[in-house]
């Protein structure tokens, strides 16, 4: 049987890591909520948008602004939340490695499974 892997395509899953506590991670999931809060202007809405609950993306935003020593969500009570100009950056910089390091991929998976 002949083989083709013309539509294989990488899957990578990018995470900064904080050297403050091991378990301390920026990657998907904290992306998409900050990515919901920038949407929505408000962690609840994008907790909702993700099934969450909003306590959870409470716990898991303050985790990662204590592991990583920047506040990355001003908060207004009831009026929502947005990010501050340290989470706007770091939201931008993991998507921007994210892209390149998939495009990567993409290009060395294609040369190195050509035929």
């Amino acid at each position: 049987m002949a083989s083709t892997f013309s539509d294989m395509t990488p899957q990578i899953k990018l995470s900064f890591v904080g050297t403050a506590a091991e378990d301390a991670v920026f990657g998907r999931g904290v992306a998409a909520l900050c990515r919901g809060v920038r949407e929505y202007g408000s962690l609840n809405k994008a907790a909702k948008n993700m099934s969450m609950a909003y306590s959870k993306a409470w716990r898991i935003m303050k985790t990662t602004e204590e592991a990583f020593g920047v506040q990355l969500l001003e908060r207004d009570g009831a009026h929502g939340s947005t990010l501050t100009p340290e989470g706007d950056r770091l939201l931008d910089a993991y998507e921007e490695v994210q892209r390149r390091t998939s495009a990567y991929a993409a290009a060395a998976l294609k040369e190195l499974l050509a035929e």
